[in-house]
């Protein structure tokens, strides 16, 4: 009798536990459908981002919600027209990430976000901020490759910031290209490891190198 008091216990523990999951894997879900379509609308990315930090405040151990919290603000931040605004969505994708970063250390796809934040900032003042956040960029799209060499994103960041950058500079498509290929061949083989985790950024790529060509 008591072991099957105790059995019916697990049953019951082990029941709501994958109804938690699955209410969780829904949630990130239905968020990031929304995020698929927020950039026709870019007002949208800071709705999906509340989406998705309310969803971490009440899954506080799971860091993907942070993450993509973060990452709707970051893209929020590089599309905002009034530079005096910018800084605030990269911090505010700042803390966002720094959560994310405390429950899964060492992860390439959270260096990735530490990446295009300081590229966020850099933005506000290429000329002035460069020395910081372009080294900060950097070493983050670097530490990226090294925790994930099967992640084509960190490549992709690459890319676009070489494209982006004046000839001059050593940027342009002759220097971007490269990079973006060896994003798009990643993308060709990554295998996301579950169905709500990062898989962005291919079509970016494509389109990237079809502007090179």
């Amino acid at each position: 009798m008591k072991k099957l008091f105790l059995s019916t216990i697990v049953l019951f523990a082990t029941v709501a536990v994958i109804a938690q999951s699955e209410k969780f894997t829904t949630a990130i879900k239905k968020n990031l459908a929304a995020l698929d379509t927020s950039f026709k609308n870019p007002a949208d990315l800071l709705s999906v981002a509340n989406n998705f930090e309310r969803v971490a405040n009440a899954e506080k151990n799971q860091w993907l919600p942070y993450y993509y919290a973060a990452l709707c603000q970051v893209n929020y931040g590089f599309m905002e027209q009034n530079k005096e605004k910018i800084d605030g969505y990269a911090d505010k994708a700042t803390l966002l990430i720094a959560k994310a970063d405390s429950l899964s250390p060492n992860n390439s796809e959270i260096s990735c976000i530490k990446s295009m934040i300081a590229s966020c900032h850099m933005m506000v003042d290429p000329m002035q901020r460069w020395q910081e956040y372009g080294q900060e960029s950097n070493s983050n799209m670097e530490a990226a490759m090294k925790q994930d060499p099967t992640n084509p994103r960190p490549y992709f960041l690459k890319g676009q910031g070489l494209k982006y950058t004046p000839e001059q500079f050593g940027g342009g498509c002759a220097t971007a290209k490269p990079q973006l290929q060896i994003a798009l061949e990643k993308f060709t083989t990554f295998k996301p490891s579950s169905e709500i985790s990062p898989n962005w950024g291919k079509e970016r790529v494509e389109m990237l190198i079809e502007e090179c060509k």
